[in-house]
């Protein structure tokens, strides 16, 4: 069976590339540009994941994404919230993490981006739509919830004549989780970047960055990124 993937480059764009590639034949990774403060960065390391595991990378611009929302994440003059491992921890005021989603949200992104995506998948008859949503981000952003894909899925069994589907194999993991995962597959997390930000090395700070962080040090391993940069 054949799929495309929407990768990013983060964490779990790039673990659930891993896991799929071992039962799919991947036919191409799409990464989307649309004005993203890390769109360079994410661009750049996708392409390195995607030399690794020899799938062709294309990069769809969506500029006008970026010109209907004024969120953080395209928006310079907008700062981006910098968390703790406590504001991410379960026991949390939702208040914290509620007010650092919202701040990064996209109107529709995922939307979007998979509808553009399933046009190619369509086209090139592949089965399914590899996506890294997971269990512990869709507590925050409801596009990455299994309810999600289940309506993804049937909307696409309407838009797409050979039924694609989405196939999301951390639906149901937290970070600690992939990060195990993604070790046992071996994923270039080398070459996966999840911060927010577009800089040389990481902030740090970002709630993605924080969660990036926290999982790794759960899993009891080093982040093979920043142990590349030396850190």
């Amino acid at each position: 069976m054949k799929a495309i993937t929407l990768l990013s480059s983060g964490l779990d764009s790039v673990a659930a590339l891993a896991i799929a590639a071992e039962d799919l034949d991947i036919e191409m990774a799409i990464t989307f540009d649309y004005g993203q403060r890390a769109r360079e960065r994410e661009i750049e390391y996708s392409r390195k994941v995607c030399e690794y595991f020899g799938i062709e990378h294309r990069v769809i611009k969506l500029d006008w994404l970026s010109e209907i929302t004024s969120t953080s994440l395209v928006n310079r003059d907008v700062e981006v919230p910098s968390l703790s491992f406590e504001d991410i921890d379960e026991a949390a005021p939702a208040e914290i993490t509620d007010a650092s989603a919202k701040a990064v949200w996209v109107p529709n992104r995922n939307g979007v981006m998979l509808n553009i995506a399933g046009s190619f998948a369509e086209s090139r008859e592949c089965d399914y739509l590899v996506v890294g949503f997971n269990g512990e981000e869709a507590g925050t952003f409801p596009d990455n919830s299994l309810a999600y894909v289940k309506a993804m899925d049937r909307a696409f069994s309407y838009s797409t004549q050979n039924g694609v589907k989405l196939l999301a194999p951390l639906i149901e993991l937290g970070k600690t989780e992939i990060v195990r995962r993604a070790l046992e597959v071996k994923a270039p997390l080398e070459y996966s970047w999840s911060c927010y930000h577009g800089e040389e090395i990481p902030c740090g700070e970002c709630e993605s960055c924080m969660r990036r962080a926290r999982a790794f040090k759960n899993a009891g391993v080093k982040d093979p990124l920043l142990e590349r940069f030396g850190i």
